[in-house]
């Protein structure tokens, strides 16, 4: 029994010894002949020759010495000038980004995370804006299908208080004239692109571009994820960046267009609004917008979800979630994400300077729009309004709305006008997301 036991054991030793003495190129392909194999061939060299292969693999290489065979996240071929230069360039303009989130403060929850993304975007060698990369990967699980945005506007209207609008209806022609922007930047950049040899847009991006007229950066991002996604870095930096200098350019335009005797105006006081006019009201716009414009609800949904939570009164704690934890964390993700469209070939183009020129246009006509609809509503109204209220159509909830009250507030000391601007103001993030349905049943 014993020699019955021990014989397949001498057996397999004096196999594995013969095998062991053959030589290596005669080991048969196996992980232990390929690891024998790998330390014959293996040739030891010089410290100079491993560091520099070393620097063959640092991002200063590669952006000294660009790869003809270099490609982007998206798999296109990248130019010399996107790896070298380009990538310096975009450094510089998300320092820049930096700069107004931390320095000026103009809308740092978004600018911050955007500038970083971008950051991250044009390292060179990791590949982070690839479908398996960092980016990539935040991209395609929220902004590619539109589902970020969403639930940002679900914390925005979680957010929002309708009771100024409700109790002052007629200023929602206010947020309606604001958007006069959008659709006066869509022909604008459509005739940009057919009369000038400057930019080539379709008619897809040029209402991509149209929607920043709006001031509404989660709008901007929607639509042009389903319409252009190519143009997404450009049209939410500038979205965002117009939003942001809402105290810098509207103060000049309100004031332009409007005496000294309109900004100091004192309205009167506003009704209070029932919490039964309030729980009636997100139902009816949701209602509305499915009769009327189907392309409208996602968003329209979202913001009347997170209102009419808030205003029930009986999911305090999903209300709150949707205002703080909900919303922070689709902020940082949905900036980073938007970050990931900042890289030098898709950035550095013509195009993207049309962009922010149309843009601002676009801005600028929608504040002056609102105040000039203001100035005619005063002259027939029974009630005096103030013009500057109208400024605040625009959806840049509630910066709009604080500036036009700081204004009245040098014109007269002591006017407050911030509630009377949070009507057109409300009316305005509405206002957006009905010019986006409009587009998108337009175009898509």
């Amino acid at each position: 029994m014993l020699i019955r036991f021990l014989l397949p054991i001498l057996i397999f030793l004096g196999a594995s010894s013969l095998w062991a003495s053959e030589p290596a190129v005669a080991a048969p392909l196996s992980g232990v002949g390929k690891s024998v194999q790998a330390k014959e061939e293996h040739v030891p060299k010089p410290l100079t020759v491993l560091l520099k292969d070393f620097f063959k693999t640092t991002g200063i290489y590669a952006i000294v010495n660009p790869s003809p065979e270099a490609r982007n996240g998206q798999g296109e071929k990248m130019t010399a000038f996107a790896q070298s230069w380009g990538r310096i360039i975009m450094f510089i303009v998300v320092f820049v980004l930096f700069y107004l989130a931390i320095v000026k403060k103009f809308e740092p929850l978004l600018l911050l995370p955007i500038g970083f993304g971008g950051l991250l975007a044009n390292i060179p060698v990791v590949n982070m804006t690839g479908p398996d990369g960092f980016l990539g990967i935040i991209y395609n699980m929220g902004i590619g299908n539109e589902f970020f945005p969403l639930i940002i506007f679900m914390g925005v209207g979680a957010m929002t208080d309708f009771g100024p609008l409700l109790s002052n209806p007629k200023t929602a022609l206010l947020g309606a004239a604001a958007q006069f922007g959008i659709f006066g930047s869509l022909v604008g950049a459509a005739a940009l692109s057919q009369y000038t040899g400057f930019v080539d847009f379709t008619m897809r991006q040029c209402a991509s571009i149209s929607i920043i007229g709006g001031a509404d950066g989660p709008t901007s991002i929607f639509i042009a994820s389903a319409l252009s996604p190519e143009l997404l870095g450009a049209i939410a930096v500038a979205a965002y960046s117009y939003m942001a200098l809402v105290p810098v350019i509207q103060p000049p335009i309100m004031k332009a267009l409007t005496t000294k005797e309109e900004r100091r105006i004192v309205m009167p006081q506003l009704r209070k609004v029932n919490r039964r006019e309030k729980l009636i009201f997100p139902l009816l716009i949701v209602v509305l917008s499915a009769m009327l414009l189907p392309e409208s609800t996602p968003l329209i949904g979202a913001f009347a979800f997170g209102n009419f939570a808030k205003e029930s009164g009986v999911v305090e704690r999903l209300s709150h979630e949707m205002q703080n934890s909900l919303i922070n964390i689709v902020t940082i993700f949905l900036g980073l994400g938007v970050g990931s469209k900042l890289q030098a070939d898709k950035f550095l183009v013509l195009d993207t300077m049309g962009i922010l020129v149309i843009g601002l246009v676009a801005f600028a006509v929608g504040t002056a729009a609102g105040v000039l609809l203001a100035k005619l509503m005063n002259r027939f109204s029974k009630e005096p309004i103030n013009p500057l209220i109208g400024a605040a159509g625009v959806s840049a909830v509630p910066m709009a709305a604080r500036v036009a009250n700081k204004v009245g507030a040098e014109a007269r000391p002591g006017n407050v006008l911030l509630m009377h601007a949070m009507g057109p103001n409300v009316a305005g993030v509405i206002g957006s997301a009905v010019a986006a349905g409009v587009l998108l049943s337009i175009f898509n």
